[in-house]
């Protein structure tokens, strides 16, 4: 499911390569503003390094996806250079990165 949210970035991100692309990937946990915490997982592979900070507030828009057990992941933040899949985007700072 698509979603666009908007939260507060609780700590620095991590890069680690993915599993299945080997694509490398930036990932952070984040407060939305209804309080809940999701984590974004960003293909810097494909898009370029999001320089977030903690307390920076950024918008995210990508694909939900529930983890049983943990917070939710927003994923696909990024153009899609396929062509099939709708792309997202990560906006910090009134700068759009995807």
């Amino acid at each position: 499911m698509e979603i666009t949210l908007g939260g507060t970035v609780l700590a620095p991100p991590t890069f680690f390569q993915g599993k299945h692309s080997r694509f490398v990937h930036e990932q952070f946990d984040c407060r939305g503003d209804d309080g809940r915490t999701f984590r974004v997982i960003d293909n810097v592979s494909i898009g370029p390094r999001v320089p977030v900070n903690p307390g920076d507030r950024v918008t995210v828009k990508g694909e939900l996806v529930h983890d049983r057990g943990r917070p939710p992941i927003v994923h696909f933040t990024h153009h899609d250079p396929w062509g099939t899949h709708e792309g997202g985007f990560i906006e910090l700072g009134g700068r759009i990165y995807a």
